[in-house]
């Protein structure tokens, strides 16, 4: 990294708390990191000062992060990009390669492996280090994101889930599998 003036890093997520950790932890690694947290706010963003390194997140509300990644590519093909995804999976692993993305991560991801990764040299090879995801823990991450579709509503969740709301309760006290 230069002396003179930081390198440019457009983080992407549609989480504002691991947008404020990681963008914190990235900017004491020496990067001026700017925040967006939809792709509808990122594009007029990298159109104007296109990043030399992003991390998207690959599903959020609105258009995918892979629109994202098509753009920034095409804005800069030496931008250093790194898809981060909760939901990952080796047919969108290699698209967002495709697309541009220098690296595919599973979250969560630290400051470190992301900086790792912008060191990573596409070459086609499609690696995902992700654990194997058991059914638990799918059903504990797709009730999640149906709780924040309904605002944290637990008599709307299990209506939308089909299920007893005592049920789902009962599966929100449990820890997340694994952790």
């Amino acid at each position: 990294m230069s002396l003179e003036e930081p390198e440019s890093l457009l983080l992407v997520d549609d989480s504002v708390t691991f947008c404020k950790v990681l963008g914190t932890a990235l900017a004491r690694r020496g990067f001026s990191v700017s925040i967006a947290h939809s792709v509808e706010e990122a594009l007029p963003m990298a159109q104007e000062n296109p990043p030399e390194y992003a991390v998207v997140d690959m599903k959020m509300s609105g258009a995918s992060g892979l629109v994202l990644v098509k753009t920034l590519h095409e804005l800069d093909p030496n931008t250093r990009i790194v898809v981060l995804t909760g939901y990952a999976s080796i047919s969108t692993a290699v698209e967002a390669i495709k697309l541009g993305a220098t690296q595919y991560l599973a979250k969560p991801a630290n400051a470190d492996e992301i900086i790792a990764a912008f060191r990573h040299e596409a070459d086609g090879n499609v690696e995902l280090k992700t654990p194997a995801t058991n059914i638990d823990m799918l059903e504990w991450e797709h009730i999640q994101r149906v709780m924040q579709e309904h605002g944290n509503n637990i008599s709307a969740t299990a209506r939308a889930l089909n299920m007893h709301r005592r049920t789902l309760q009962r599966k929100l006290n449990k820890p997340p599998p694994g952790r």
